[in-house]
Parts: structure tokens; C-alpha cells; sequence
């Protein structure tokens, strides 16, 4: 028989503690309980504990002192704060500390329950490394800290705003949070902002009845409601319009969502994780994005480096990108002169990872006798200065040649990360369709 596992209980009102005794009781688990932070520091140097559950205001500390004390002598332990009803500032501090959740008073017994549920299937600190490994590849310094924080960052349910480039990896960073979290037996439902029509898009988070506008044949849950229990993960946030984001702002709140036609309200549980190409600092200044949302999105911000910035593991990506090619197609895999990997290292990569496969896809089909040269890339001239400087003149023997493969290369890196929606890749680029129309047209990618 298993020995069953413990919870720390830290609050200096006797109802308190005794409701969470006989709740975590009901569970199975065992409880010690403290009134103060002293008292609570001195059962953590005796005892190992699963979970500690702690008031935030305590009669000689605070709960962040705990939290504090916990990561740094006991960071196997995940902590929950127990906050005043209302106190976000007081709860996104607590995150940003490292606490792993949140609940506010008066404590609702469901959600208690289910946040001690999900902190007990942690896994161990540090235990995620090799899985993230295989699937983030890279042993630059960049990727290194990055594998580290997303192993820790796995063990909260603060939500986090991953910034970085358009095809530098946020989608997957943002699956291994959710994969190597308690949540990753749930789902992980990711959304593109940028891509849902503004008139569909309460319909597409929250849901709608049937007949609750013209079209709606019959019932549907929105993302959030399939997300329940596990992960929401919104790509491109800042593309959402001011109207939603007041919705998106108050879901996330109250933890509810009331679907388009619904009377009633329904109470999700979702971690919500967002990432964006675009500086969501800059979208608050131009008040294009509300800055109460961003503070509540942005509670813990994670960037991912682009390409350029790690360009030792450019040699790296490429074999593997290689290889994967070849087994889809039944070949062998093709080689990298030397030429063509000093190449691929000096080159900016503006779309990055993303522009990296799609340079490889290419080359691995123009190549001969399974050799890529430095002329089967067919990069861009001008990003192939790495420090991002002007191009060399007596490089260029015809302007109108260079110029035209430049306007080739940015609509190609519009359409790829617009998966070839033209009408997006058109507005990406501040064009009208019309004119998009005509460009790829007299560039032959029509």
C-alpha cells in the first residue's frame, strides 16, 4: 500500500483550516497544519510534504515570504495561495513568485479540490528534460535556458505570453508547457487569432444555441468549453479586436463563459497560455490592446530566440530537417556541402525555423546526386549579411534582379505563415489583393 501523500496547511483562522482538513481528508490525504510562517517553516525542515496551501496575509509574514522560502529550499513542493476575493494584483504576484495556482476566498470547495487534484500529478522537478529535448532541438546556450524554463514554467498554471519571431517555435513551446504539465492528459486546443472572422469570433470561444443568429443549425461548444481541464493556447492575441478582448478579459476573470444565445453562464477550467510576432508593449502604447488584459495574459513572459540567435544549431536542425525528408519520401537523406552550411549560418533567417524547413524542402528537391550546394538554397541576397548590415554593391549586377528576389522572398515568408492564405499574406504586408494578385503573378508563384 502506497503511503499516502501530504499537504501543508498554513492560515491563522482555525474555520479555515479545519474546512480544508476535512476536504483534503475526503481525498485521501493527510494534513499538517501551521498558523504562522514560522510555524510553517518549521514543519517544511521536518517533514516532505506534495502541496502546501497557503493564506496570503499571516500573522508574522506573508504567504510571498513562503513561497519565496519554498522555492528556494524546497522547490519539489508546489504551493497554492489562498487570497482575499479580489486581490488579482496580491494572486498574479503570487505566480510571478512561483506559486502554482491560485484560489480566492471564500474558498469554493470544486475548484479547491480540483487545483489540489492537478498540483499532485506534477511530475518531479527536472524529470521532463529528455522529452523536451527530442522535440526542441538545439544545444545552444538560448535553447538550453529556454528547455529550463519551460520545465518550470510546466509546473504552474500561471498564464504565460510567449513572445518572439513569426516561425520561431512558439506553437511548440507552448505544447511542451502543456505536455510536460499536470493538464497534459487534457486537451490542448490552439487558436489563431488572426484567422476567425470578427463576426464568429464570440461564437467560436464561447459557443452558441441554435437559432441564436442566422446559420446556427444547431448547438456548439466553443474553444473554451473544448478546452476544459487542460490548455488554451492563443496564437497571434494581439490580433483580436477591442470588442473581444473585453470578452476574452472577462472569461478569463470569472472563469465562465456564456455562450451566444445562452441565458446562463458555464464555469471552465482552462490555463491559458498566448503568444504573438508583434510587440504587444507597442499594441498597448497605440491602445490597440487593453492594457488590464495584458497584465492579466502576461503574467510570467517567455521569449523564444529566433534563428539568428543560435546559429550553432542551425547544422543541427538541418540534418534532422534532412532526414525527416528523406523518410517521407522513401530516399536517402541528401548531404550539406560545406559551402551550403556556411551559407545557411550567415544568413538572417527572417521567417526562422519555419524558413529554415521550407529552404531545406526546396533544396532537397533541386539538388543533384543527394549533395545540396550553396546554390540550391536559393536564399535571399539580402539577409545574408549576419550582423544585418547594408549589402555589398559589387554583389548586386542587376538591381531591378535583386530587388524583385527580395519582393519574391517576403510574399513567400508572408504566404508560409499565413499558410498560404493569400488574402492574409495580402494584409501581412499592407497590400490590397488586388495588387497581391498582380505580384504573384508577374513573379510566377501564381
Amino acid at each position: 500500500m502506497s503511503p499516502r501523500q501530504k499537504v501543508l496547511i498554513v492560515d491563522d483562522e482555525p474555520d479555515i483550516r479545519e474546512l480544508l482538513e476535512i476536504t483534503l481528508g475526503r481525498m485521501k490525504l493527510d494534513t499538517f497544519s501551521a498558523r504562522n510562517l514560522g510555524e510553517a517553516q518549521a514543519l517544511l525542515s521536518r517533514e516532505t510534504f506534495d502541496l502546501c496551501l497557503t493564506d496570503m496575509r499571516l500573522p508574522d509574514g506573508t504567504g510571498l515570504e513562503l513561497v519565496q522560502h519554498i522555492q528556494q529550499r524546497h522547490s519539489h513542493v508546489p504551493v497554492a495561495m489562498i487570497t482575499a476575493y479580489g486581490s488579482l494584483e496580491t494572486a498574479i504576484n503570487a505566480l510571478k513568485a512561483g506559486a502554482f495556482d491560485f484560489l480566492t476566498k471564500p474558498v469554493d470547495l470544486t475548484r479547491l479540490r480540483e487545483l489540489v487534484s492537478s498540483a499532485l500529478r506534477l511530475p518531479a522537478p527536472g524529470g521532463t528534460g529528455i522529452a523536451i529535448d527530442r522535440r526542441l532541438l538545439g544545444d545552444s546556450p538560448p535553447m538550453r535556458a529556454l528547455r529550463k524554463h519551460i520545465d518550470k514554467l510546466a509546473r504552474s498554471q500561471a498564464p504565460v505570453y510567449i513572445s518572439g519571431e513569426s516561425g520561431s517555435g512558439k506553437e511548440l513551446v507552448a505544447r511542451l508547457i502543456h505536455e510536460q504539465g499536470p493538464r497534459a492528459s487534457q486537451p490542448f486546443i490552439p487558436v489563431n487569432c488572426g484567422a476567425i472572422p470578427s463576426e464568429l469570433m464570440e461564437s467560436e470561444f464561447f459557443g452558441h444555441r441554435k437559432g441564436s443568429f442566422s446559420g446556427a443549425i444547431e448547438d456548439k461548444p466553443g474553444l473554451f468549453q473544448a478546452a476544459h481541464g487542460g490548455t488554451l493556447f492563443l496564437d497571434e492575441v494581439a490580433d483580436l479586436p477591442l470588442a473581444m478582448q473585453v470578452k476574452l478579459l472577462r472569461a478569463i476573470q470569472e472563469k465562465a463563459v456564456r455562450g451566444v444565445g445562452e441565458q446562463q453562464e458555464t464555469v471552465v477550467d482552462v490555463r491559458i497560455l498566448c503568444a504573438t510576432h508583434k510587440d504587444l508593449d507597442a499594441e498597448v502604447a497605440a491602445e490597440r490592446f487593453r492594457q488590464d488584459l495584458y497584465y492579466r495574459l502576461n503574467v510570467i513572459e517567455l521569449r523564444v530566440p529566433p534563428l539568428r540567435e543560435r546559429r550553432d544549431d542551425i547544422e543541427s536542425l538541418a540534418s534532422h530537417v534532412l532526414k525527416r525528408l528523406a523518410t517521407s519520401t522513401g530516399q536517402p537523406a541528401a548531404k550539406l556541402h560545406p559551402q551550403a552550411l556556411d551559407a545557411l549560418k550567415s544568413y538572417r533567417f527572417p521567417g526562422n525555423v519555419r524558413e529554415l524547413e521550407n529552404v531545406l524542402e526546396r533544396a532537397h528537391t533541386l539538388c543533384e546526386n543527394k549533395q545540396i550546394e550553396a546554390s540550391d538554397l536559393r536564399l535571399a541576397e539580402g539577409n545574408c549579411n549576419p550582423e544585418g548590415g547594408v549589402p555589398d554593391l559589387t554583389q548586386i549586377d542587376n538591381l531591378e534582379d535583386y530587388l524583385e528576389n527580395v519582393e519574391r522572398n517576403l510574399i513567400l515568408q508572408a504566404l508560409e505563415e499565413t499558410r498560404w492564405n493569400r488574402t492574409a499574406a495580402a494584409q501581412r504586408l499592407n497590400l490590397s489583393f488586388r495588387s497581391m494578385r498582380y505580384r504573384l503573378k508577374k513573379l510566377g508563384l501564381d
